[in-house]
């Protein structure tokens, strides 16, 4: 597992270059952050996690409080299964934890899966976050004033 890299890997490599294409400037694993997220756009003040799906469980469910079903995209080994069990839920757990964390500091996260980066799906992917962006970008700013409206009201309900 030294092998395996944390940085630079070819689904991070192609949400960067998307993004960057596409006019959005990013910071690199910006270690004062929680989870020190693969991109840092402060302007929007957005962390991107671009997550290899096996080892970040994308799409695995509990069947047991021991076990985890393999979905599509994330098989588990069976060889040594506790293990790779334990880590899974370590990771799934940690990135849940990271998140929250994130939120309580007003930081926006997304989660980029390395399934969705097919070439397939490429551009519809990086399109999607783009629009994501944006659309952060104006709801910050205000642009959506009757969004802000409505959640006056409900806050004064509650």
């Amino acid at each position: 597992m030294a092998s395996i890299r944390s940085k630079d890997t070819k689904p991070e490599l192609v949400v960067r270059k998307g993004l960057w294409k596409r006019g959005f400037r990013y910071r690199l694993n910006d270690k004062r952050l929680p989870g020190h997220p693969d991109l840092v756009l402060r302007k929007y003040r957005t962390c991107i996690f671009v997550n290899g799906c096996f080892w970040h469980g994308h799409g695995v469910t509990e069947s047991h409080k021991t076990d985890l079903v393999d979905s599509a995209c994330c098989k588990i080994p069976r060889a040594n299964r506790e293990f790779w069990v334990a880590k899974i839920r370590r990771n799934m757990q940690r990135d849940k934890e990271e998140q929250r964390k994130l939120a309580e500091m007003g930081w926006h996260s997304i989660t980029v899966w390395e399934c969705s980066l097919e070439p397939k799906q490429r551009e519809k992917t990086l399109d999607s976050i783009a629009f994501t962006l944006n659309h952060i970008w104006l709801k910050d700013r205000g642009a959506y004033p009757e969004l802000e409206e409505t959640r006056l009201q409900v806050a004064e309900e509650e």
